[in-house]
């Protein structure tokens, strides 16, 4: 698929999908070509790959939107909160990412495909794209 289709699909813009996906491209989970009828498609290693390779692929990117607080560094109780954030995210991190590592796309995959055939968007005419 094209980036310009697969942005239409996520909603997103094309350039967006086209650095995300050098990063996987990089591991060998996605290959591109260019040129009339290019576009991506998966690579050889796809289906061994765990959602903790993906993450590593794409730079370990901030698991969770919220943070510490910064608006007062010298204020106690923000220091005491923080610290206590800082050991719960970090315990939450580690659990996630132990789950991660045991999910493989080719489940994500095999998931996907059952629920397809399943889904009353699979008689529309443009159903939903998937692995």
């Amino acid at each position: 698929m094209t980036s310009a289709a697969l942005a239409r699909a996520m909603r997103t813009n094309p350039v967006v999908v086209r650095r995300t996906l050098s990063g996987l491209r990089k591991q060998g989970y996605v290959c591109s070509e260019k040129g009339h009828g290019g576009g991506w498609s998966l690579g050889p290693k796809w289906k061994r790959a765990t959602l903790r390779d993906i993450y590593e692929a794409l730079d370990c990117p901030s698991i969770f939107a919220m943070g510490n607080r910064t608006d007062e560094p010298d204020c106690l109780v923000e220091q005491t909160v923080n610290a206590a954030l800082n050991d719960a995210f970090g315990q939450a991190e580690k659990l996630l990412l132990k789950r991660f590592g045991g999910i493989t796309l080719q489940e994500l995959s095999i998931d996907f495909h059952a629920r397809l055939i399943n889904s009353p968007a699979r008689h529309r005419k443009n159903p939903p794209h998937g692995p």
